[in-house]
């Protein structure tokens, strides 16, 4: 087999950086799977682009009501959560179907629910959060209906993260169960130390020698992940 080269992020080649993570959904993730997994990746790109127009909302929201502390933490959250998304709950729940891997599911849905209840926040509109949500839209148009009109769009797309991680985080969690998964698997992985790098279906097909594939499938058919 070829050596995987890291692909994710790809960056330009005069940036003397190199891909962190390899990804790959066609030759990792299980086909039943695959259609899930790039939408939760579809959910990332999303999100991180809500909180691209969020940072230029709390510009608006800074000029119009003289409020800087929101843009600060605008800039602060993009930074941030950017990355730490991918790395904390996409990257968890794409090793998880990859590999079959109870511990990194645990890890989605405890991660992926913290954002789930943070981005709801950020959808409702606290002031002083750096977010432009719902509370703090209504408050500013009835006195800047322009940087209040600006600040609607992080407003709905807030609003449109927060329910696909809610349908993401049931559907996920449906296939869990609906597999046999349980607690008790994620701390035996954490016991054995599987986790840390769990293998993926062609590492563990390559186990097998001769012409007869293993009696039971690497990765469980936990059923229709749409039904």
């Amino acid at each position: 087999m070829a050596e995987k080269v890291n692909n994710f992020p790809p960056l330009p080649k005069f940036i003397p950086l190199k891909p962190c993570f390899y990804q790959n959904f066609t030759d990792e993730i299980p086909i039943d799977y695959q259609t899930l997994v790039r939408r939760i990746y579809r959910l990332w790109i999303f999100y991180c682009i809500t909180l691209c127009v969020n940072l230029i909302a709390c510009l608006a929201w800074w000029i119009g009501s003289g409020e800087g502390v929101n843009f600060g933490l605008a800039i602060l959250w993009l930074v941030l959560f950017s990355p730490c998304s991918y790395v904390c709950w996409f990257r968890p729940v794409y090793k998880a179907f990859r590999s079959d891997s109870s511990f990194n599911f645990m890890a989605f849905f405890f991660l992926f629910g913290g954002q789930f209840i943070l981005t709801v926040f950020q959808a409702i509109g606290f002031s002083g959060w750096g977010a432009c949500g719902w509370i703090a839209t209504v408050r500013l148009i009835g006195t800047n209906v322009g940087a209040g009109v600006v600040m609607l769009f992080p407003t709905v797309m807030f609003t449109l993260c927060a329910i696909g991680m809610l349908i993401c985080l049931i559907r996920v969690h449906r296939i869990y169960r609906g597999g046999g998964g349980s607690f008790q698997k994620a701390q035996n992985e954490w016991q054995s130390g599987s986790w840390k790098d769990p293998p993926s279906r062609e590492a563990q097909h390559s186990n097998f020698s001769g012409n007869s594939l293993p009696e039971y499938p690497t990765v469980p058919n936990y059923g229709n992940p749409w039904s």
